[in-house]
């Protein structure tokens, strides 16, 4: 367990603009931070950071809370695992007690392939560095490469020793189970034998953008021409290779401050480029980039430029997941290396200020680049040509800005000598065939969940409101609750001659609750309303800092819901679209509004339920129970009218 002093060290270090930084590119909008959500996709940037409360809210999926939600939720960690991630950030000792194995055994799935890959590494990295078979192969591998211990030691490259399982031996000594060890393919086992995958490679440890090592890359080192020359980790619960790219971790912070993306294929080639000064670099690893990975790279920046050596072949068959990128609305230009050279040697070769002289000079708009490139095979062949206009067009067509694509058209119709006119009408055609598509798309999903037209009718239930979930007028007392919680509005003569006591607008409201009986079942509502009332005599109390970094995650984003200011902008309180005054100017009048319109709520439920009783009842023909249940509507009936009068012709309905 982590003590409370220590987690308010973190707290008060966590800078909710430094954290998610880490994560998202932020810029500034009036007093608040704005960017692209992690946490869904989207192309118009929804995703708002509060300094000054210390929070985060997407609009778009609804997500929010503080700089502990925010790590829990990007990297998928429990409560104390987010607060240990920000000590180390901010360099805050956390002492804890030794886990015991009844511990250990409790942590997720999750976290325990996690800390096997962790351990993975530090084993493979002390191999290469200071075991003999490390250093005398590993070692000089990567010495006849040219590579310095520094860019070596920065990606926690390492070495797996030869022979049948050395790797899964030790790693069983030290406690790891063969369960997550072959869950996240470091150890292969079968009926009668287990073996270390990456038995004899150099390993490259893939880090997820906290940091963290979540699977491995392998190179051979010896000739075997049954074996593969690079190994990946297989697909587990941390590491989906769709939705990673290599050195992101390292490269993050850079790509943001250059606002570039450099893309390239193998890890040798991030090594390189790194050791060349040229750090916003990430690599595929071989694989067809994906819409996740595209993604990945436009939380940080919308500029990017894919490097290909010489060979042509293997362009081709890469540009139609190019598109991809297109269609994510990123700038993307292509640059094409020297004949028999790779990201890797040509780095090498030329040096930082050579290599960034030549992307300067070289790199190309890829729509030009791919124009120009397949126009070498079509330029007597009037079929051919055909074909590479269909071609040029569709990579267009995905552009999703009207601007940007126009501009492609004029810059195409140069570039193939067609009429502009022309182009635009295939434009239009690509258009209409993706749209086409999508709703075709669309008609069959629907298609899959609409009812049997010809089946009976079922009789309409009463909705059904879940323990987790909230009516408006409960949200709407909850936010006044903690926005107002201290606030006085109400002064009242004491017991005592003269005394006047000040009535705080949480009082109020829990009083009034609390004497009619009406709170409701709510866990969550129950939890932040009790939770004021234990504090209403503490008068260092903070509810606006105590709910946003509540432990629980649940209370915590429920206020940090509540307190964004996109939920503050209610309606309720203005004239044709204006505000008349501000909420704090009017709270003796609003608060027993809110707690009039919550009670009505509550009223009208209970109605709605003695309303499916009577009917039941009179089913049954229970004539007592209709008589006792008519009684209790009546007087809820006259409750609801003395309620109704209170609220006005404004009452909410």
């Amino acid at each position: 367990m982590i003590d409370h002093s220590t987690i308010q060290r973190i707290l008060d270090a966590a800078d909710i603009t430094d954290v998610v930084s880490e994560f998202v590119t932020l810029r500034r909008r009036g007093v608040n931070m704005l960017g692209l959500c992690p946490f869904h996709n989207e192309k118009t940037p929804s995703f708002t950071v509060s300094p000054a409360k210390g929070i985060f809210k997407c609009f778009g999926c609804g997500k929010g809370g503080n700089s502990v939600n925010f790590i829990m939720e990007h990297e998928s960690l429990s409560y104390p695992e987010a607060l240990k991630w920000l000590a180390r950030k901010y360099s805050i000792d956390v002492v804890e007690e030794e886990e015991t194995e009844e511990q250990k055994q409790l942590k997720d799935e999750r976290e325990s392939l996690m800390i096997v890959s962790a351990f993975a590494q530090k084993y493979f990295t002390r191999n290469l560095w200071e075991e003999n078979e490390g250093r005398t192969i590993g070692l000089s591998y990567f010495r006849e490469r040219s590579f310095r211990d520094d860019v070596l030691k920065k990606f926690e490259v390492g070495y797996s020793p030869d022979g049948k399982a050395p790797f899964t031996e030790a790693a069983q000594k030290q406690g790891y189970k063969m369960e997550f060890l072959e869950k996240t393919g470091l150890s292969i086992k079968r009926d009668d034998w287990v073996r270390d995958r990456f038995a004899g490679r150099v390993m490259f440890p893939i880090h997820n953008l906290a940091g963290r090592v979540i699977a491995f890359g392998g190179r051979i080192l010896k000739d075997d021409p049954k074996a593969a020359k690079y190994l990946n980790s297989p697909e587990s619960e941390i590491y989906h290779k769709s939705k990673v790219l290599y050195g992101i971790f390292q490269a993050k912070r850079e790509i943001a401050r250059t606002e570039k993306c450099y893309l390239v294929e193998g890890y040798t080639d991030v090594l390189s480029m790194h050791q060349a000064g040229i750090e916003n670099v990430v690599a595929s690893s071989g694989t067809a980039l994906t819409s996740e990975q595209i993604r990945l790279v436009k939380r940080f920046t919308p500029n990017i430029t894919i490097i290909y050596d010489g060979d042509a072949a293997g362009i081709k068959a890469s540009l139609r997941g190019i598109d991809l990128v297109l269609e994510e609305g990123m700038n993307v230009k292509v640059l094409l290396l020297p004949d028999g050279e790779d990201p890797d040697s040509f780095a090498k070769e030329k040096g930082a200020s050579g290599f960034r002289e030549y992307i300067d000079e070289n790199e190309t708009d890829f729509i030009q680049f791919k124009t120009r490139l397949l126009l070498k095979d079509a330029e007597k062949d009037p079929v051919a040509k055909a074909r590479l206009i269909s071609e040029v067009i569709r990579s267009v067509a995905v552009i999703p800005d009207t601007i940007t694509r126009s501009v492609y058209i004029k810059e195409c119709s140069k570039l193939l000598d067609v009429n502009e006119e022309i182009l635009y009408t295939e434009v239009r055609k690509q258009k209409h065939k993706q749209n086409d598509e999508f709703r075709k798309k669309e008609m069959r999903e629907r298609r899959d969940v609409q009812p049997n037209f010809f089946e009976e009718p079922q009789q309409k239930q009463p909705v059904e409101i879940k323990p987790t979930e909230f009516l408006i007028e409960e949200l709407e007392f909850l936010r006044f609750l903690l926005k107002h919680c201290n606030t006085v509005i109400f002064e009242e003569e004491g017991e005592n001659p003269n005394e006047i006591v000040e009535v705080k607008v949480s009082e109020y409201m829990i009083d009034e609750l609390e004497n009619d009986d009406l709170v409701p079942e709510n866990p969550l509502f129950r939890k932040i309303f009790y939770e004021v009332k234990e504090n209403l005599d503490n008068e260092n109390f903070d509810p606006w800092k105590y709910f946003i970094y509540h432990a629980n995650s649940d209370v915590s984003k429920l206020a940090t819901d509540l307190l964004s200011e996109k939920f503050i902008e209610s309606k309720r309180w203005t004239k044709a679209g204006a505000f008349t005054e501000k909420e704090e100017e009017i709270l003796d009048y609003l608060v027993p509004r809110i707690v009039y319109e919550y009670k009505l709520m509550r009223i009208k439920l209970m109605m709605a339920e003695i309303e499916l009783a009577i009917d039941s009842a009179s089913k049954e023909n229970n004539f007592d129970r209709i008589i006792e249940e008519q009684s209790k509507y009546m007087n809820l009936k006259r409750v609801e009218k003395y309620l109704s009068e209170k609220l006005g012709s404004r009452a909410i309905n």
